[in-house]
């Protein structure tokens, strides 16, 4: 129902992952039995979390590590890793500059060029050690790598940007004085033309969703600024919250496979911090989900216990920052266990397992069809001794 915020001006209620719980039904099974497994570009993966691609989050030794154990790792090429050919000195700069100084340094470090001999290097490391290769770009960085990466032997091509579209306007000449990602791609014939699959994003809403993947996209990314270093919505004031925009995506999905018999996994990309979040993602209908700042707690990443957006070191209008997101555990224990902390920030196949295992749903398909309800509370009913003594939930 439309809701009038003045004359001449109605708008749409949009929910957010915090205002929603999942209910259970009349069926219950054992953890073991829910299968978690998914499929994105014809790449089958027992878990269904993507590493997003971060500086502070994935590096080749990132990628390879999740790869072995059952999800996904995206290494960004307009990033530290294909600017610099030992980023490990650029990276122990930006964990040790102040707050004060922290955007004109990283505006310094990301004007170096990116060198297509690097972004081709990365590639070929993470595939002899086994990996899978997955990497992003924003379009302007696509047009100018894309090749460069698929010859180089990439498995998955994210193009990523703040909004992403079939229809975008742009001059003819882009100069480095636009803001990074305007740059004009036909993504319709770069996905025809691309001997790997095309995962596009990001996207809210039913009918840029449906573009997309008439456009030949192997995944959609869903999610406009929720992310934990993402300042995008504060700056330019877009978004749509994410379990309304999960909802609206997936339905997209479902009536374009209904239309073509091609099924496209929705993934939900952007403020996830816990695997009760990514139980209520798939829940809205997501098939996968992307997460930043919970990876970047893990002992092996690379930000040393900072993360920060991809749109930080813009020249011209940064949109993220730099958070201290400390360092928890192992990659292992972040992801499959056994987890050391009650917050839901460990063991996150677990986590959905026993989701699964209590809402009854013995696969990710029926895992998006379990009963969601409306319940702002649910994160601070009966909760007071927990936020008061800053324990489990109340941290």
């Amino acid at each position: 129902m439309d809701i009038q915020i003045g004359r001449g001006k109605t708008a749409r209620r949009a929910y957010g992952i915090d205002e929603i719980a999942l209910a259970p039904g009349q069926r219950t099974l054992d953890p073991k039995l829910a299968d978690t497994r998914w499929k994105i570009g014809g790449i089958d993966r027992e878990i269904p979390i993507i590493a997003s691609a971060m500086d502070g989050v994935v590096d080749v030794k990132m990628a390879v590590l999740l790869s072995n154990l059952g999800a996904l790792g995206v290494l960004n090429l307009e990033g530290v890793q294909t600017r610099y050919e030992d980023p490990n000195p650029i990276l122990d700069e930006i964990a040790a500059v102040s707050k004060d100084e922290f955007v004109t340094l990283m505006q310094r470090l990301y004007a170096q060029p990116i060198k297509p001999e690097l972004v081709e290097q990365r590639v070929r490391e993470i595939k002899q050690q086994g990996g899978i290769a997955a990497v992003s770009a924003t379009p302007a960085g696509a047009a100018q790598f894309g090749q460069i990466v698929a010859k180089a032997g990439a498995d998955l091509f994210f193009i990523q940007a703040t909004v992403v579209s079939i229809n975008h306007l742009a001059p003819e000449a882009i100069s480095s004085s636009y803001p990074q990602g305007v740059a004009s791609l036909d993504l319709a014939k770069f996905c025809q033309e691309m001997p790997i699959p095309v995962i596009l994003g990001n996207c809210v809403t039913y009918e840029v969703t449906m573009n997309l993947l008439k456009a030949g996209a192997a995944g959609v990314l869903v999610g406009i600024g929720p992310g934990a270093a993402c300042t995008s919505r504060g700056v330019l004031g877009v978004g749509v919250p994410q379990a309304t925009a999960i909802a609206d995506c997936a339905a997209a999905r479902d009536d374009y496979f209904r239309e073509t018999g091609n099924y496209v996994p929705i993934i939900a990309d952007g403020g996830l911090i816990t695997g009760g979040d990514i139980c209520k993602c798939i829940a809205c209908g997501a098939d996968g989900v992307m997460i930043g700042s919970p990876f970047a707690r893990a002992k092996e990443a690379p930000g040393r216990g900072f993360h920060w957006g991809m749109a930080t070191p813009s020249p011209v209008l940064p949109r993220g920052t730099r958070i201290r997101v400390g360092t928890t555990g192992t990659l292992e224990q972040i992801l499959r266990g056994p987890a050391q902390l009650d917050d839901g920030t460990h063991n996150f196949l677990g986590a959905l397992q026993t989701s699964m295992g209590t809402l009854g749903a013995k696969d990710i398909k029926e895992m998006q069809q379990v009963e969601v309800v409306i319940a702002p509370s649910l994160l601070t009913e009966g909760k007071v001794y927990q936020k008061a003594q800053q324990l489990g939930m109340g941290k």
